[in-house]
């Protein structure tokens, strides 16, 4: 039985290259091992639906559901700042695509 080595093609956060990112410069991707994925907004429905629309991308890219284990929703009162301070807790290994490269992975050629 030999053991296989997957590459993952991550960036400097630990993510996929080709992860889709949420579109607006508010929003972002933070840390490990749940990674918040932030979505700032005055507007709270306007969040929500960039959240929606980043989860639908980003499960179409992942082929399956991501895996949010929590949402968390925080306001910011400091002036200049967004109010609403949205976060889905996801997955990391959905994050860097893992089930994706091993789907990839399983269909490939053996080479044997």
């Amino acid at each position: 039985m030999s053991e296989e080595t997957i590459q993952l093609d991550l960036n400097e956060s630990g993510v996929a290259v080709d992860l889709p990112l949420p579109p607006n410069i508010r929003d972002g991707v933070q840390g490990v091992p749940y990674r918040p994925v932030e979505f700032r907004d005055d507007d709270l429905p306007s969040a929500l639906e960039r959240a929606a629309a980043w989860l639908r991308q980003t499960q179409d890219w992942l082929g399956e559901p991501v895996d949010v284990i929590a949402v968390h929703l925080d306001y910011d009162d400091t002036h200049g700042n967004p109010y609403y301070d949205l976060k889905l807790l996801c997955n990391d290994e959905d994050l860097a695509g893992v089930p994706k490269i091993m789907r990839e992975h399983e269909g490939a050629p053996t080479g044997q």
